[in-house]
Formats: C-alpha cells, sequence, structure tokens
C-alpha cells in the first residue's frame, strides 16, 4: 500500500513539474507580446533584439515539455482525466511556441523600422489595441489551465472575434492610404504583416482555451461555431 502511494506521489509530482513548465513558458511568452508591442511603439531597437534573442528560450522550453510528457506517457500509462491534461499540455506548447514566433515577427518589424528611420504612426493605435487584447485571451487561457477552469472559452471566443474584426478593419484602412498615396505601399504592408501576426497570437490564445475544456470536460470544442460553443457550454 506504502508503493503504491509512494508511486501516485511521485506521478503527481511529473505531472506538476510539467504543468508548471507550461506556465513557465506562458508567462514568458506574455512577455515577449509585451516587450515586442514595447519595442515597435516605442522604436527600441535593443528591446526588439532582446525579444528576437530570447525565442530560443521558448522553442527549449517547448522541446522540455514534449519530452517530459511523452516520457509520461510512455513509464506512466495516464488514462482519463490525466491523458486529457498531458494532451491538452502538448497541444497547448505548440501554440505558445507559435505565439513566440509571432511576437519575434512583431520585433523584427520594429528593429526593421528603427534602423532605417521609417516610423509610421497611423496605425499603430490599432495595432496596440490588438495586441492588449490578444494578450489578454493568453493570459485568460493559461489562467484557466492553472486553475482547471472551462468557463472562459466563451468569453475568450468573443475576444478573438473583436480582434478579427479589428484586424478586418486595419486592411481596409491601409487599403486607403496606399491608394491615397502609393509611397505608402511598403509601409502599409509591412503594418499589415504585424497586424496579421496579432491576429494569430489571438487565433492561439483561442486554441489554448478550447483544451482547457477539453481537459476539463472531455468535450472537443475546436471546430464549433460561437453559437454552437455557447449552447453546448452552458455557464
Amino acid at each position: 500500500m506504502q508503493h503504491s502511494e509512494h508511486i501516485s506521489k511521485q506521478y503527481d509530482t511529473e505531472l506538476e513539474a510539467v504543468r508548471a513548465k507550461v506556465l513557465e513558458m506562458g508567462a514568458l511568452v506574455e512577455h515577449q507580446i509585451n516587450d515586442a508591442l514595447d519595442a515597435l511603439i516605442g522604436s527600441n531597437a535593443k528591446l526588439a533584439k532582446a525579444v528576437i534573442k530570447k525565442d530560443h528560450i521558448v522553442n527549449a522550453l517547448e522541446v522540455q515539455v514534449d519530452e517530459d510528457c511523452s516520457h509520461i506517457i510512455a513509464r506512466r500509462q495516464p488514462t482519463a482525466g490525466d491523458l486529457r491534461m498531458v494532451l491538452m499540455m502538448i497541444k497547448t506548447i505548440t501554440d505558445l511556441e507559435r505565439i513566440g514566433d509571432e511576437a519575434a515577427k512583431i520585433a523584427r518589424f520594429a528593429l526593421k523600422s528603427s534602423e532605417t528611420d521609417r516610423v509610421w504612426s497611423p496605425r499603430f493605435a490599432e495595432i496596440k489595441a490588438m495586441t492588449h487584447i490578444a494578450r489578454d485571451m493568453l493570459h485568460m487561457a493559461l489562467d484557466a489551465f492553472a486553475r482547471s477552469d472551462a468557463t472562459k472559452v466563451i468569453e475568450i471566443a468573443h475576444m478573438d472575434e473583436e480582434v478579427d474584426e479589428q484586424f478586418q478593419m486595419t486592411i481596409r484602412q491601409l487599403i486607403t492610404f496606399m491608394l491615397e498615396d502609393p509611397r505608402t505601399i511598403s509601409m502599409a504592408l509591412e503594418v499589415l504583416f504585424v497586424a496579421k501576426a496579432v491576429e494569430r497570437i489571438g487565433d492561439h490564445a483561442k486554441n489554448i482555451s478550447e483544451y482547457v475544456v477539453y481537459m476539463v470536460k472531455g468535450k472537443d470544442v475546436r471546430h464549433i461555431s460561437l453559437e454552437e460553443k455557447e449552447e453546448t457550454l452552458p455557464d
């Protein structure tokens, strides 16, 4: 009996250690988003370079968690809720790594702008607003994971729609700029590139919130509409 309890405690410790690494990776990615935005708004080359340089840390954490999850599956053969948690973490780190990549893209644009003195601010207000929403989505999704709380998925889905709407509005505004002054085409396309990166961050954050639902409730809500989510996941 004692041996069984010892093994069980070891297993719980292993799961908690991996979970902590996922949350560490999430916190790092959140900082990357904030720093990339600050570098963009402030034309801060030093900060942009720091974001780009730290991307390898995010990548390394993804590899570590992936290996840890593989070992748990092979050695512990988890079932039911534990298996869903392990699968959820494997999927989550993929989305976190991709969010880190998008933050690095924004930082590269910020670096390019600072080095060429081509700072063009008309659309940065919209980019800033979009980024704040996407960052908040990620924070909420990670908090939901930490608390095993499946109730945030609807709110996060609504926020994702808001990000998508702002992205479409930014596209329309940039097209207007380019039509009115062809000299803005190059910079407008680069700003569009940044806006798309932010939109993708929102998508990945939404994915993470959906994985939490799978982990907690065993329901796969990845490919259903917001209306269907509201029907199948009442408050």
